[in-house]
């Protein structure tokens, strides 16, 4: 039976209480990101294509609008807005900011406003431990290697740890070598006993001593080019998009999050696509993966592309808000909705 629509009850949830909900609990969110993939799969979610502000007085900036909306139990519709300015990295501050807005779904009041660049890199992050895990051929691979250091890096990172991942070597590359350093010095201070990091002085010499690479920077246009660099057939999380030439995909075996979404923006599949005039390199969707639909042959490389579903933030958010619910812990606002009469009120 469906409860009787009201107005809800509008909750402010800052960025501690989202930390202190998904810090922790990174099983939990990869075992919903997975739902979340078998619902968008079986055509349970909305997630129409990102809207992209961009602003021809700060070319390399951007603001994207993420609409999306999730069926299943906990049905909820949603925005996500999440800002990429690079230039804040210089100024000391994080390139992306983000909120995530909430919407009932029998009223489509919003009932919730999220600091989003936690749940963003969370669910980022939970997606590539995901694909890590379904798309590794064999035995998981134990040399990791980061291209790009900052936070999407860290949270990948964190994912991949806390959901069971081993590695005998962490390679890292940055343009920035005192990021590079700074990343490399985190890893060093999580675990005594670790190996150390390894800094390499480029990304082919990161690759070829990689089995698991995972691309996380903020390229707007291929870097690397040369498809001999992956021979060794590793597997390559493309959670940045932009890195890879098309000819090195040409060579591997492609799987993404979402076709249509994947395939716009010059992302690299995109690039391949505009190349050859058609999408027949792409193997298929992690959907498909989970769903044993696509044979994942070990004589060439191996590349996940996602272009990163809304719909992720979209349930990640609900999860979040329902657990603060739960522990009495939601900051409403009091009467944030003010012209709920059709007729005003009397004496007014």
């Amino acid at each position: 039976m469906s409860r009787q629509p009201g107005v809800p009850p509008f909750a402010v949830i800052p960025g501690a209480q989202v930390d202190h909900v998904l810090s922790g609990n990174e099983k939990q969110v990869l075992k919903l990101v997975e739902e979340v993939y078998r619902l968008h799969g079986a055509e349970q979610t909305v997630n129409p294509p990102s809207y992209f502000l961009r602003f021809p007085d700060r070319p390399s900036s951007r603001i994207i609008a993420l609409p999306a909306s999730v069926g299943g139990e906990r049905a909820t519709d949603g925005l996500k807005w999440i800002s990429s300015f690079p230039e804040n990295v210089a100024a000391g501050i994080p390139r992306a900011s983000a909120v995530l807005i909430l919407n009932d779904h029998d009223t489509g009041y919003p009932f919730a406003c999220l600091e989003s660049s936690i749940i963003s890199a969370s669910r980022t992050a939970a997606s590539a431990a995901l694909a890590a895990d379904k798309l590794s051929r064999g035995e998981r691979p134990r040399r990791v290697g980061f291209i790009g250091t900052g936070l999407i890096a860290r949270y990948i990172h964190t994912y991949l740890v806390r959901t069971g991942w081993n590695f005998d070597e962490v390679g890292i590359f940055d343009l920035s070598e005192e990021h590079a350093r700074g990343f490399a010095g985190y890893l060093g201070g999580l675990d005594a006993d670790a190996d150390p990091a390894v800094v390499h002085s480029s990304a082919q010499e990161l690759i070829e001593a990689s089995d698991l690479v995972i691309l996380a920077t903020v390229a707007g246009t291929p870097h690397i080019h040369d498809p001999a660099w992956f021979a060794h057939n590793p597997l390559v999380l493309n959670v940045s998009l932009r890195d890879l030439a098309p000819e090195i995909l040409l060579a591997a075996t492609n799987v993404v999050d979402d076709v249509e979404h994947c395939l716009k923006a010059d992302t690299s599949p995109h690039l391949a696509e505009q190349l050859t005039g058609n999408r027949d390199f792409i193997a298929g969707t992690l959907y498909d993966v989970l769903e044993g639909r696509v044979e994942l042959p070990d004589d060439r490389p191996l590349v996940f592309s996602p272009f990163g579903l809304g719909v992720l933030d979209i349930a990640l958010g609900r999860y979040i808000h329902d657990q603060l619910r739960a522990e009495g812990a939601l900051s409403v606002v009091d009467g944030f909705f003010h012209e709920l009469s059709r007729y005003g009120r009397s004496g007014s």
